[in-house]
């Protein structure tokens, strides 16, 4: 990480310092994130949630990780499904409660990990391989994850992750119908998309997983 980049994330004190400059990485004002190779930018797959992510980020969710919804053949011929998802950190609770009324009226899966009130869900597979589980999104990073991911934070930020919300928010089902759901879903959360009229539940459906496997 770059001397500049180390300065700036040394400087952040609250959740949403962090959120900022998550944002700033994310559309590539800066080099580094904190627990990601140095000088290296977002995943190919999250160029297209770059808008999402960084309006999340800047409303108060400070995101840690997210994929797209799909199905399809991966780059090792195995068939590959993921449900769309994000997890991070967040204090402001009206926004968390914004975010699970959201979740809920869609069928969206959320694992929440809230100190402040001992609730700690279980994770939840987002990832397939040939039908095998691959990924899992909802687990809060224990302290010595925290200083491997985090160590260049101050000791307030700290404290700030520390006392925060863990959230997950995963489309119930694979694919990209449900994908467009969860994603228009948070950006009217943010603000981004204003509310509309389409069933995206309906959208959803359609992406309900077959029972033979690939």
């Amino acid at each position: 990480m770059s001397r500049t980049d180390r300065r700036a994330w040394k400087s952040a004190r609250t959740l949403a310092d962090l959120g900022q400059l998550t944002a700033d990485w994310l559309e590539g004002r800066l080099g580094s994130q904190p627990g990601y190779m140095p000088n290296c930018g977002p995943d190919e797959e999250t160029a297209e949630l770059v808008p999402s992510l960084a309006a999340l980020n800047r409303a108060g969710f400070t995101t840690t990780c997210s994929q797209p919804g799909l199905a399809e053949i991966g780059y090792d011929g195995a068939w590959w499904t993921q449900h769309a998802a994000v997890e991070g950190y967040l204090t402001d609770r009206a926004l968390f409660q914004r975010i699970l009324d959201a979740a809920e009226a869609l069928a969206h899966t959320v694992v929440v990990d809230d100190p402040s009130t001992g609730r700690c869900d279980e994770v939840v597979v987002v990832t397939h391989r040939d039908g095998e589980p691959y990924t899992a999104f909802g687990a809060r990073p224990g302290p010595r994850d925290m200083r491997n991911l985090y160590g260049v934070l101050d000791p307030e930020a700290h404290r700030e992750l520390d006392g925060a919300i863990h959230l997950a928010v995963i489309a119930p089902y694979y694919g990209p119908a449900s994908h467009r759901a969860l994603w228009r879903s948070l950006d009217q959360v943010t603000g981004l998309e204003p509310p509309d009229a389409d069933d995206d539940q309906a959208d959803a459906d359609d992406d309900q997983e077959p029972a033979a496997s690939r």
